[in-house]
């Protein structure tokens, strides 16, 4: 039986497509970079900004540093609050509540940010613990964040755990720390994605989640 349930952020709770590619359109401007087809901006969706700024347009650190200042102008203030919950999310959360599991957001967007989305979308009702990078966190792989994860259980048994996600990064790192998960499909990724990852199980949509939990 899964007791800990993890959930990824984006893509899987929240449809942060809006805020999300609004902030990368204009930090990519500001660093003198258009971007005609807008469908690539959706990569950045899932992996830490730190990694998909040098890997899809090449930038180096010090750049990719300045890109990231610049998401943040956007995002921070405003682009953060464009994430509409997927439909049924709510009442996902809410029986796996009723039934006493325990819910952790486990997600690459820095913690203070996502605190802040959390408490805008109104998940905070519903969540023990949402693991994410902070200041001290060197490693913001989704790997190192379960493992935090499972530093917040009572035993440490990964076997009552599950990690919840749209995306390859989501898989792997179960898959790193011997996790079960559930491949989001109706999020940002292909069920091609999540399949060549080796998801456990793969939802097509929210409600699907609890067939695979309770």
């Amino acid at each position: 039986m899964y007791r800990y349930v993890c959930f990824d952020l984006d893509g899987t709770l929240t449809m942060s497509e809006f805020g999300v590619v609004r902030s990368v359109e204009y930090a990519l401007n500001r660093m003198g970079i258009e971007e005609p087809d807008k469908s690539k901006l959706l990569r950045f969706i899932g992996p830490p900004l730190y990694v998909s700024f040098p890997d899809y347009y090449g930038l180096n650190e010090a750049d990719t540093e300045t890109a990231i200042e610049y998401f943040r102008e956007i995002y921070d203030n405003e682009g953060y609050k464009e994430s509409p919950l997927y439909d049924g999310i709510k009442e996902v959360l809410s029986a796996l509540k009723d039934a006493g599991r325990h819910i952790f957001i486990v997600t690459s967007k820095p913690l203070p940010m996502a605190l802040k989305v959390a408490e805008n979308t109104g998940l905070d009702k519903y969540i023990d613990a949402i693991i994410g990078p902070d200041g001290e966190m060197k490693d913001a792989s989704k790997s190192a964040l379960l493992k935090r994860a499972i530093e917040r259980t009572e035993d440490g048994n990964i076997g009552n755990m599950i990690m919840i996600g749209d995306r390859c990064y989501d898989i792997d790192g179960a898959n790193e720390v011997g996790m079960d998960s559930v491949g989001a499909v109706y999020g940002y990724g292909s069920r091609e994605e999540l399949t060549r990852s080796g998801a456990t199980y793969l939802a097509d949509t929210p409600a699907d989640i609890l067939s695979f939990i309770l």
